[in-house]
């Protein structure tokens, strides 16, 4: 005679604060983004889309590619906030460690990684490596710390 015995299982699909992430990325992206459009357009109408294969001008999509960029971006942040939630305890260690964020992606993404990938796609403009300048670095910083912010607002 067989029996059945039922065991209780926790599967948590919780993954910490992803949606804080998700929305800071985003809310992030759209002020760095209209940054860019004001102080670099090119980078939205012809390098973020030839990233991808795209010749522009394309700036719908240059707009697109980078919200998403920018909400995997805000992903990660909300995946290396988990690991220590205390320091988004406060609104102001939120967004000090958003601009923090924001330095450390604009160095990996923007100053070595974006040059390379676009000297790997063959796009004309691609700028030299290391890739240094200061729009970007002060878009990079705002963008980091709207993502702190609305991420701390969002979690608390």
């Amino acid at each position: 005679m067989a029996t059945k015995t039922a065991t209780a299982t926790d599967v948590s699909t919780e993954t910490g604060n992803w949606k804080a992430g998700v929305a800071g990325g985003l809310g992030g992206g759209l002020i760095f983004g209209a940054m860019m459009s004001v102080m670099t357009p090119g980078v939205l109408e012809m390098a973020i889309p030839a990233m991808y294969g795209i010749e522009g001008p394309a700036g719908a999509v240059g707009w697109a590619v980078h919200m998403s960029h920018s909400a995997v971006i805000g992903l990660v942040f909300a995946a290396v906030a988990d690991l220590r939630p205390d320091l988004s305890d406060s609104l102001g260690s939120s967004l000090a460690i958003g601009a923090a964020y924001g330095l450390l992606v604009w160095v990996a993404l923007a100053v070595i990684v974006m040059p390379i990938w676009l000297s790997a796609v063959g796009f004309p403009g691609a700028p030299p490596l290391p890739n240094v300048g200061v729009e970007s670095l002060v878009g990079h910083v705002v963008y980091g710390t709207v993502l702190g912010g609305v991420y701390s607002v969002v979690t608390n």
